[in-house]
């Protein structure tokens, strides 16, 4: 059995079509150096535009993945560009940059594992970067943790694994970043999909 979803939500999504604005560095390049790693930085509530513009500044490899969301009031509808992980923007150093990203504006702190901050793999920054660049539509979920585990085997999330749902007629998978706790959910055709054995 396949849950059904039962998120609401003011915000509309609309489908995004190529790199959003503001979601990549411009120093993307890739590093040479063997310590360094993705990262997530807390930021103060709707400052993640503002973080990831000090860090442009200052050349540090950064990612902030944003989707469109429309909103409707009586008398009119705005479109607007909203972090697809409130609150969170993701850094790519290595340990000695790690005191100059603490030192921006608006930056509360490292997501951390024990007393140090907490790696995040390269795979799963590429992959949402993938699904962004190729106009996949993803959209903030809440966090899943249990539910019918499922790869995606093909496309631009191709080896990402989530937990799968059903909207209306349409499947769902929600892919977490478990570091952060943060979910997003993007529509999927069943044949690109696998599933996973469950533990005996």
């Amino acid at each position: 059995m396949i849950p059904e979803s039962n998120e609401t939500s003011t915000a509309v999504p609309v489908p995004v079509c190529g790199p959003q604005t503001g979601s990549y560095s411009d120093s993307s390049a890739p590093h040479t150096s063997l310590d360094t790693n993705w990262y997530a930085v807390y930021t103060c509530t709707r400052h993640e535009k503002r973080v990831k513009q000090l860090l442009d500044e200052r050349r540090i490899d950064c990612f902030l993945p944003l989707y469109r969301s429309v909103r409707r009031w009586k008398d009119r509808r705005k479109e607007l560009e909203l972090a697809l992980f409130p609150a969170y923007v993701f850094v790519h150093i290595n340990s000695k940059d790690r005191v100059r990203v603490l030192q921006l504006p608006s930056v509360v702190s490292f997501v951390t594992f024990g007393n140090s901050p907490a790696a995040i793999a390269s795979s799963e920054i590429e992959s949402l970067r993938s699904g962004i660049a190729n106009g996949m539509c993803l959209e903030p979920h809440p966090y899943l943790k249990i539910g019918r585990r499922v790869r995606i085997k093909q496309g631009p999330l191709a080896g990402s694994t989530g937990i799968l749902l059903r909207k209306k007629d349409k499947l769902r998978v929600v892919v977490s970043l478990e570091i952060i706790m943060r979910s997003v959910a993007v529509e999927i055709d069943s044949c690109d999909l696998e599933w996973i054995p469950q533990p005996c």
